[in-house]
């Protein structure tokens, strides 16, 4: 890691006087930093299982960049979904006027699963809300979940189509999330009671015991597993013990956490986006009930993800499966499929899992890692979905095979719909963590934080225009002199190491990978400038085509923009003789033809590449 100079109030002249570490007395101080105690009021009473805590949507809000453009693009398209059209289905099952359009697809009463997303968009619409501050999403979110309260009659019936008892426990999740949030984020309180409501309705159709779903096509389909996370907090929320009782229950810990905590690999041929989700419900399982083995489990878990299963993108499980790693599956995925990764769904889970593992690391050491892959997918994977058209049709699959575009799903309404409103209105969090001495500043993009250090109001702004620029200004204006730490994720993709400079003081370099701490008396006005280098390479799709790479820059992916049909055969002298042409533009001569490269995010309709053959 190098040297670093880590800044402590002092009383003798400057304010900020620089203490020379070495690389052993550093790892020891930030990692005393990252394990104090959590705040108070907590979720559990183990404070020291959540080092670092997420702040509450209301403290954040993005100021510019493409992060807030299609922050603020899904916001106003959810927001204008009609009610009547989304309460419809649950109307016409209760025999109650249902005015509106049919929605169609997936969510109709003779749908695939009916009005099975209803609470990821209540969910979606209270995450914006709380953000933002638009009034006009709680009263969205209220209006919904009393038109959805007042269908479920006296059997408080909430599944469409109890009779087929095909998808229950995943329809029920979802309702959860729904009534969780608007209950905790939009304030509508008669959502803590409808949760106990609609599971005593739901009791009947659900299994004793937990199950797995074996691969994509295999029943059962349901997902128990993926329930425990929302069913703990409403425990939490209600005082009910039939919720803790069913979390427990239905924790998949034979098929999946255990052997994940023994170091086995359980992944190859499951269902790739369930799977992948329910580790978050392994990390509340730690977090509420206190075992290490879930915290081990979704550590294993996300080294397995990142090193054996994932594409540049961030995205894994083609055809929605997770690959036998060593064997060129990924590879031979691109031939064999346009059916990459589920983006928003996976999105969600995979910024979920980091974001848990942020949270729950007692080694600062460890967090650019986590950070890292955060910000990897949101780049490349959430933010490169297709944005949605205004009558149900939805991006779905990530494409990586040659001459690709990006399409809609052919059923309108699908699972993503709903997924990607959570996704998108999750941005905030995974900026910002808190700790007892400070702010962990995770991700990099315009934005305005506001917290308070003790007793003192801080306002914290970063303004910057990264990743298409390397250098980001952070400003700190806390309403009276206020000691606290600051910790700066360095990205371990960094060709070399970070530059950080704090007002007029000397700068200090920051080796890749390491977690930058400084602390200070901060005073209003404080300026720390950090430059983080960005260079072009390459990274192989596996270690049996070690040929065959994606183009990377920084955290981004960066694709061919309407290639020749014959580029994945040529072998591509990527990525030394790339030059810039505009931002996040660059081009590269061959054969006599103009290769351009673009981040993969800023494709909409056209024909990308974004795997090539390297000279």
């Amino acid at each position: 890691m190098g040297d670093l100079s880590l800044y402590y109030p002092n009383t003798h002249g400057s304010r900020l006087e620089p203490v020379k570490l070495t690389r052993r007395t550093f790892i020891k101080t930030a990692t005393a930093v990252a394990a104090m105690p959590a705040l108070a009021g907590a979720e559990v009473a183990n404070a020291t299982r959540e080092p670092l805590q997420e702040l509450p949507y209301s403290a954040i809000q993005l100021a510019g960049g493409p992060l807030k453009r299609h922050y603020d693009a899904m916001h106003a398209h959810y927001l204008s979904l009609s009610n009547d059209r989304l309460l419809k289905v649950y109307r016409q099952r209760a025999g109650l006027p249902a005015p509106g359009e049919d929605m169609g697809g997936w969510y109709d009463l003779n749908g695939f699963v009916p009005g099975h997303s209803l609470g990821q968009y209540i969910s979606g619409i209270a995450r914006f809300g709380a953000s933002t501050g638009d009034q006009a999403c709680h009263e969205k979110v209220h209006a919904l979940v009393t038109g959805f309260a007042a269908t479920l009659g006296p059997d408080n019936q909430s599944i469409l189509r109890p009779e087929t008892n095909l998808w229950p426990c995943y329809i029920l999740d979802k309702h959860f999330i729904g009534l969780i949030d608007a209950a905790t984020l939009s304030n509508v309180s008669e959502s803590i009671p409808l949760l106990s409501r609609v599971l005593s309705g739901a009791k009947p159709l659900l299994p004793s015991q937990g199950r797995d779903r074996i691969g994509k096509k295999k029943p059962p389909y349901d997902e128990t597993y993926v329930m425990p996370e929302n069913l703990f907090t409403a425990h939490q929320l209600t005082g009910n013990p039939e919720f803790r009782n069913l979390a427990t229950r239905y924790l998949l810990d034979r098929e999946l956490f255990d052997p994940l905590a023994r170091g086995n690999d359980p992944f190859p041929g499951q269902h790739a986006y369930s799977h992948a989700i329910a580790l978050s419900s392994a990390a509340k399982a730690y977090l509420t009930l206190g075992d290490a083995k879930y915290r081990t489990a979704i550590e294993n878990a996300f080294t397995l993800l990142t090193t054996q299963q994932q594409f540049a993108s961030g995205g894994w499980g083609p055809n929605e499966t997770f690959i036998t790693p060593h064997k060129g599956e990924l590879y031979a995925s691109l031939q064999t499929t346009a059916d990459h990764f589920e983006t928003p769904c996976g999105s969600y889970a995979a910024t979920k899992l980091a974001r848990y593992l942020i949270r729950t690391t007692p080694d600062a050491r460890q967090l650019p890692r986590y950070g890292d892959n955060l910000e990897r997918a949101l780049w490349n994977t959430i933010l490169a979905a297709k944005y949605p058209d205004s009558n149900g049709d939805y991006f779905y699959y990530s494409t990586y095979s040659p001459n690709a575009t990006k399409v809609y799903y052919p059923k309108k309404w699908p699972c993503c719909s709903g997924t990607l409103a959570q996704t998108v209105a999750d941005y905030p969090l995974n900026l910002y963590f808190q700790s007892p001495t400070g702010i962990h500043i995770n991700t990099y993009a315009s934005s305005q934080l506001k917290w308070k250090q003790g007793s003192t109001p801080v306002t914290l702004t970063q303004t910057t225009n990264y990743p298409a620029e390397d250098t980001i200004a952070i400003m700190l204006h806390p309403e009276a002199p206020t000691t606290f730490t600051l910790t700066l994720r360095i990205p371990g993709w960094a060709p070399s190491a970070a530059t950080i400079t704090i007002n007029n003081e000397p700068p200090v370099k920051v080796a890749a990978g390491a977690s930058a701490t400084l602390r200070a008396h901060w005073r209003s006005g404080d300026r720390i400038t950090l430059a983080i280098p960005q260079d072009f390479r390459t990274e192989a799709i596996d270690e049996q085509h070690p040929e065959t790479v994606a183009l990377m820059r920084g955290p981004v992916q960066y694709v061919a923009l309407n290639p020749p049909g014959d580029l994945p055969q040529d072998r591509l002298p990527l990525p030394s003789s790339l030059k810039q042409a505009a931002p996040e533009v660059f081009t590269e001569n061959y054969s006599g033809r103009k290769l351009i490269f673009v981040p993969i995010y800023r494709i909409q309709n056209e024909t990308y590449t974004a795997y090539f053959t390297r000279a």
